[in-house]
């Protein structure tokens, strides 16, 4: 399904392998969470997203962990806590993609992005599946 929709907009996208389900219970164990089933079923299908040129679109299961425990690193007086966040994708400039998590939980599908610059957070996807077709498309604007 994943794969399908993103070769619909872009056929230059480059695909991991399928992620495993110790994979995805590392992640979730690792950071408390229990993360959406549709990032779970693209994690499945496809471990991380590429464009033609090797930036990543979507985050493999290995770069989610590593960015999102690089962010305990930075200042904590400088930015708000970044624990109430799990990202999954990056706009190449510094800025991030994620849900929003609470209680352990994604209650909601909808996508933010963190500015880093302002450290500003936005609503700027109601689903995985608008935020991947406006993001590779083109069409998201940050």
């Amino acid at each position: 399904m994943w794969k399908d929709l993103i070769q619909n907009i872009s056929t230059e996208c480059v695909y991991g392998e399928p992620a495993s389900i110790e994979d995805i219970e590392v992640l979730e164990k690792l950071f408390s969470i229990q993360i959406p089933k549709e990032l779970r079923s693209l994690l499945y299908e496809t471990n991380g997203v590429n464009d033609g040129y090797g930036c990543s679109l979507i985050w493999s299961i290995e770069k989610i962990i590593r960015e999102n425990l690089n962010l305990g690193d930075r200042m904590e007086d400088a930015y708000i806590p970044f624990n109430n966040l799990l990202f999954f994708a990056d706009a190449g400039n510094g800025d991030m993609f994620g849900y929003s998590t609470s209680d352990r939980f994604i209650n909601q599908h909808d996508i933010y992005v963190w500015n880093h610059e302002n450290n500003q957070r936005a609503q700027i996807a109601p689903s995985l599946k608008h935020f991947i077709e406006d993001w590779i498309s083109g069409k998201l604007r940050i």
